[in-house]
């Protein structure tokens, strides 16, 4: 792969953790504009040099960074505008409901023991009353020198845990027409209850809305299960993906009369890995539950799975512990979860996988994945048709300050999985502070490219955020 440099040019100061980064035409307004929303609740633009306010929901937003020591994984968590933004002034929210703090499904961490086959095998029960959250999916309209205003209610999600809701977690696709959420697996570690390979489970999968069907349904109720949802809003929904643990989102990519793919996921203790995918056949949710109801198995074929809880990437997920009973033997016991063989056969491989400790000169230890974007712009050649990506901050038992990664690769044209580089960039001085890179956006052309970066790991320490743009 070919060394790159580039340049980080701020462009916003001194906000609020930023989740979204993305771009869209005001209706009555002809120039594109950069909005920014922000983990606790605020959505900006820029207009004329200056920081304009779109949207606060921040009282919508349940209190953030009161427990895990400041950080969270709730808020404001996704953002799309509707293909025809500009003339119905239409916009969509992913974001966890302010007054639904509950206790959680478990007491405590969770960490499987290949020695007691209970912990592999755990339910999720009492959905209703242990539970952490609830994310809600809205449709809110704006109007030409108008305030945005919710419009209706789209899905109220019931979720385990504090973690893994999905950032970056809406977008519309320029294939179907329809509104993609990505959701994760609930949270906690390891998908204890397995909830991203189950069918009816809404977490862990990418699921497509029609927002063009109204529902006539006022106030969705509160789910976790396709089943639970009233028929209407089922016929709305189509399951494009499963197998997710947790996702920063999902891009497009225009290649000659069709679509590619790009999604990430965040690994449990060894792997981050990017996936791409052209061809796939979503499922209907009212098949989904259909099916379901006679006890028979739908056809998955060209159902996309990315393979978690069994597989991070393409290594399947290890459990270690030691079983011994005389401690003062260094004895350890790796173990797989049976997942990691029954959906080798059906899940993709990645397009590129990095790793959490990795000694070679020329790449980096991860801790998360937060970022993938095509970039088809020219201005930094090198980079045209590739597929960026940031990881939050590097691994590597280097001092502090926290530092993020900026890297890239390419498709393959026999499909197989590729290398990364490392893209370099200049020394803006971030002087003795953290900059850990929490989002990557893009315009709407793909030809340029945006850094959200971030001073502290708890959403609670205010205004430590600075937005770049990438340039040469």
């Amino acid at each position: 792969m070919k060394k790159v440099k580039v340049r980080l040019r701020p462009l916003v100061n001194k906000i609020n953790l930023p989740t979204v980064l993305k771009t869209a035409f005001l209706p009555g307004d002809s120039m594109e504009r950069l909005f920014m929303a922000t983990q606790v609740g605020e959505i900006y633009y820029i207009r004329d040099g200056a920081i304009k306010t779109f949207l606060d929901i921040r009282a919508r937003i349940l209190a953030l960074g009161t427990s895990g020591g400041g950080y969270d994984e709730r808020g404001l968590l996704g953002l799309a505008f509707h293909p025809e933004f500009n003339l119905n002034g239409l916009f969509y929210l992913h974001y966890s409901l302010a007054g639904t703090q509950g206790p959680g499904a478990l007491p405590g961490p969770f960490k499987p023991d290949p020695c007691n086959p209970e912990t592999l095998n755990l339910r999720w029960i009492n959905r209703e009353t242990q539970y952490d959250h609830i994310d809600t999916v809205e449709e809110w309209i704006v109007q030409p020198k108008g305030h945005p205003q919710k419009r209706r209610t789209l899905l109220n999600i019931r979720r385990p845990f504090l973690n893994h809701n999905g950032v970056n977690s809406l977008t519309f696709s320029p294939e179907t027409g329809k509104l993609v959420l990505t959701t994760g697996d609930g949270g906690s570690g390891y998908d204890p209850f397995h909830l991203s390979q189950d069918d009816m489970e809404i977490a862990g999968k990418i699921i497509e809305m029609d927002v063009g069907m109204h529902t006539l349904i006022e106030y969705p109720p509160v789910v976790t299960r396709f089943h639970e949802l009233p028929v209407p809003i089922q016929n709305t929904l189509t399951v494009m993906a499963k197998g997710v643990r947790n996702i920063p989102g999902i891009s497009f990519q225009r290649f000659h009369h069709q679509y590619i793919k790009y999604a990430g996921n965040v690994g449990q203790d060894s792997v981050e890995s990017i996936f791409s995918f052209v061809q796939y056949k979503p499922l209907s949710v009212t098949r989904l539950v259909q099916a379901a109801s006679m006890h028979a198995e739908p056809v998955q074929e060209g159902l996309i799975n990315f393979g978690w809880r069994g597989w991070e990437g393409a290594f399947p997920t290890s459990i270690i512990s030691g079983c011994t009973s005389n401690p003062a033997l260094d004895e350890k016991t790796i173990a797989y979860y049976d997942e990691a063989v029954t959906t080798s056969a059906k899940l993709i491989q990645p397009l590129t996988s990095y790793f959490h400790k990795d000694p070679r000169a020329d790449k980096f230890g991860g801790t998360a994945l937060t970022g993938v974007q095509p970039y088809m712009g020219q201005e930094i050649p090198d980079l045209t048709g590739s597929v960026v990506f940031i990881d939050l901050a590097r691994n590597e038992g280097s001092q502090p300050p926290a530092r993020g990664v900026l890297a890239y690769t390419r498709v393959r044209a026999d499909g197989k999985q590729n290398d990364f580089s490392v893209i370099e960039t200049d020394d803006y001085e971030f002087g003795s502070q953290p900059a850990y890179y929490v989002t990557l956006g893009a315009n709407r052309d793909q030809t340029k490219l945006f850094l959200g970066a971030y001073g502290s790991m708890k959403v609670a320490d205010y205004n430590q955020g600075t937005i770049f743009e990438i340039v040469p």
